[in-house]
């Protein structure tokens, strides 16, 4: 009896298993045959451009043109936007696809997007501009900035939380309760997460955490001793002319926006969008608050890596990747990401930062210091891949510098 038991659960345990991934691989065929392509011919997608692209780039530009066309329909994406940055000026501002599928409205290039965590970098610069002045220094306690945030079963100072190894507890993206509260003050956020405990101890692991640069949203605040949205706006956005970025409001409208979607099925654009549900990002402060366009990036990538902005030093300071207590190199400094790709052929440094939406990239800003090179890529749609088109766009910019004139 306890062998047929036995043998009887294993049956059923078999044909459930059988019958699940039958259904899970129905579920995905039915996405699949069900998902209308956005963009069934890539040479009609619309475009907008800034202004008449640089002569002298004008092969890279077509170039990224057929790029982003052909990322746009394999990616089923329903819009992108770009500009390119080259020693000091924009050559090249244009977008591809839709602010709107249902009204068929196109893209324009001042269009004000979601930039996600690529938010990060426009506060590390805001704190590079303290830490210019001595009114914050990396090695104290996070909590002599941010009383709010209660001493953790470890010190943990503002330059561990800046650079992700401070052991900061962090959300699930697209499930994240701050997503539906609404904070009037940075310190209203920091208490919402301030119950957290440390994840690990201080300097011995990297994770990555926008919960973290909330703690330092704080700090840059307690230090200028002003609104912290007033001093970004003061000391970085107007300073740079970037007129188009700002934070988002739940509670306002603001003009010259696109419809921001999100993958309807497998976090995969390829299955069709969904229009996003309202969302709220009053809490998250400086890691993913603010709205801006591919230009007003790059005339911040371009303010940051020539410094007009900052010092080249500070500069340095936070482009410089942490290490752990083991030795190890994170790969982050404090508030950039730092890879390495192939441009015409040779290893080059990318410093900049990726824009999570709902846990999925939807920006990239991405500076190469080495060729005076910066380039922005913005999508209305999360998980859409900004960097890897940002890259080949790149590459078209660099093999132009280098082909006969």
């Amino acid at each position: 009896m306890a062998k047929r038991r036995v043998e009887t659960l294993l049956t059923l345990a078999v044909v459930g298993a059988g019958l699940l991934i039958a259904a899970i691989a129905g579920l995905f065929g039915y996405m699949s045959l069900t998902a209308i392509p956005l963009h069934p011919n890539a040479e009609s997608v619309p475009h907008a451009a800034q202004s008449a692209p640089s002569p002298r780039w004008a092969g890279a530009v077509e170039q990224g043109r057929q790029i982003l066309r052909a990322g746009l329909a394999e990616g089923n994406l329903p819009g992108l936007s770009v500009a390119v940055g080259i020693d000091g000026d924009i050559v090249w501002a244009e977008a591809f696809g839709f602010a709107d599928l249902e009204k068929r409205l196109p893209l324009t290039p001042n269009l004000r997007f979601r930039i996600g965590t690529a938010s990060t970098a426009l506060t590390s610069a805001a704190a590079g501009l303290l830490l210019e002045k001595n009114q914050l220094k990396l090695d104290e306690e996070i909590q002599t900035y941010v009383p709010e945030f209660p001493d953790k079963q470890w010190p943990v100072t503002l330059r561990q939380v800046m650079g992700h190894v401070g052991g900061i507890w962090n959300d699930g993206g697209d499930e994240a309760p701050l997503l539906s509260v609404h904070c009037d003050r940075t310190a209203d956020a920091v208490r919402a997460v301030a119950k957290h405990p440390l994840v690990f101890q201080p300097g011995t692991d990297y994770r990555f955490s926008r919960y973290g640069w909330i703690l330092v949203s704080r700090a840059i605040e307690a230090a200028a001793n002003e609104p912290f949205l007033t001093f970004m706006q003061e000391q970085v956005f107007e300073p740079l002319k970037m007129a188009d970025t700002r934070a988002e409001s739940a509670t306002e409208e603001i003009p010259n926006r696109p419809t921001f979607y999100f993958p309807r099925f497998a976090a995969n654009p390829r299955y069709g969008p969904d229009v996003i549900r309202p969302l709220d990002y009053s809490c998250y402060a400086g890691s993913s608050v603010f709205l801006s366009t591919p230009s007003d990036l790059v005339r911040f990538g371009m303010a940051v890596t020539s410094g007009t902005l900052l010092r080249p030093a500070t500069v340095d300071l936070l482009q410089t990747s942490q290490r752990l207590a083991s030795g190890k190199e994170t790969g982050y400094g404090l508030g950039w990401d730092l890879e390495t790709v192939t441009l015409a052929g040779q290893p080059t440094p990318v410093v900049g930062h990726d824009g999570d939406v709902l846990g999925g990239i939807a920006a990239s800003l991405m500076t190469f210091r080495q060729r005076g090179l910066v380039v922005a890529v913005v999508s209305n749609i999360s998980y859409a891949d900004t960097f890897s088109l940002g890259v080949k766009l790149a590459e078209a910019f660099a093999r132009q510098e280098h082909a006969p004139q």
